[in-house]
């Protein structure tokens, strides 16, 4: 009935995994786990002891294959019919999760649970992830557009997997998942959206996340620079930012004021009140600077 993928890397799952086995087991349903360790260095041992003592699969791959072909193994190698993916740096926060998901494993579809955060988290190392992931990520279902597509909480059919798949081209960091549920529409597929959040744990002190967030600007800019995705226009409200400012000859000034604004503006982002409509201005002067280096 139910394949339970989890994509690993760096990351301890012990707990995530023996709520998930708990949760299938009292369903009474036939299931299965399996992890993929994606060239992990750390807690590899103790996400395969975990496996190991409940029968779960547990798969480690030396070298870093990336996040697409991750979730694209895990699909090969799943059995049953129906694929619950999720990130490993989640934590499950009802006694419901499993069950709320299996009322949709009689169908072909796909099904979004969400995204929560621990509201108890106040650590302002942590202030603008948290600040963004709860105002920005933490929407309910009826707040989510039908459009909506994330890949941290999702069930898919795995004959509508088979006919996308994630685009293994896609290396760096970020918009894969954009790709994936682009060409999930195009197919005439609906999004159902749920209340069926799992809490995102792998919080990222803010310096990290102002780092992985021009990873995943410049991965933007290159996917779009291909010629390839001519619907990230659309799909991005940055990239329609930068190319409004471009078509009125605007980009470079922006891009001038880069080098002295970053410095002001991280000021604010690394403190413990970060403003995400400066976070915004940040990720735009970044882009502006970007194609102009490019």
């Amino acid at each position: 009935m139910l394949s339970i993928l989890v994509p690993i890397y760096n990351h301890n799952v012990t707990q995530l995994i023996s709520d998930l086995h708990r949760q299938a087991t009292d369903q009474f349903i036939d299931f299965e786990i399996i992890a993929f360790e994606d060239g992990s260095v750390m807690h590899s041992d103790q996400n395969k002891a975990i496996c190991k003592k409940l029968n779960c699969r547990h798969i480690a791959s030396e070298k870093n294959i990336g996040r697409s072909a991750s979730r694209n193994l895990l699909a090969r190698e799943a059995r049953f019919e129906h694929l619950l993916f999720m990130d490993c740096d989640a934590a499950v926060c009802t006694e419901h999760f499993i069950e709320k998901y299996l009322a949709f494993c009689h169908e072909e579809c796909i099904v979004i649970g969400g995204t929560a955060y621990d509201p108890d988290e106040q650590n302002p190392d942590y202030s603008l992830r948290l600040k963004y992931g709860r105002q920005r990520e933490a929407r309910t279902a009826a707040e989510r557009s039908k459009n909506n597509f994330a890949t941290f909480n999702f069930l898919i059919s795995k004959n509508i997997f088979s006919k996308v798949k994630f685009d293994e081209s896609i290396r760096g960091y970020g918009h894969e998942d954009m790709l994936f549920g682009h060409q999930l529409k195009q197919l005439g597929y609906e999004f159902i959206q749920i209340e069926n959040p799992l809490i995102h744990t792998g919080l990222d002190e803010n310096k990290v996340f102002i780092r992985k967030t021009e990873e995943a600007t410049q991965n933007l800019f290159i996917l779009f620079n291909t010629n390839q995705f001519p619907f990230l226009s659309q799909e991005s409200a940055l990239l329609r930012k930068y190319l409004s400012l471009k078509k009125h000859g605007l980009h470079k000034l922006f891009a001038s004021l880069y080098p002295f604004a970053s410095r002001l503006l991280k000021r604010n982002l690394y403190g413990a009140k970060p403003s995400l409509i400066l976070f915004d201005f940040y990720k735009l002067l970044f882009l502006c600077h970007l194609s102009l280096t490019k």
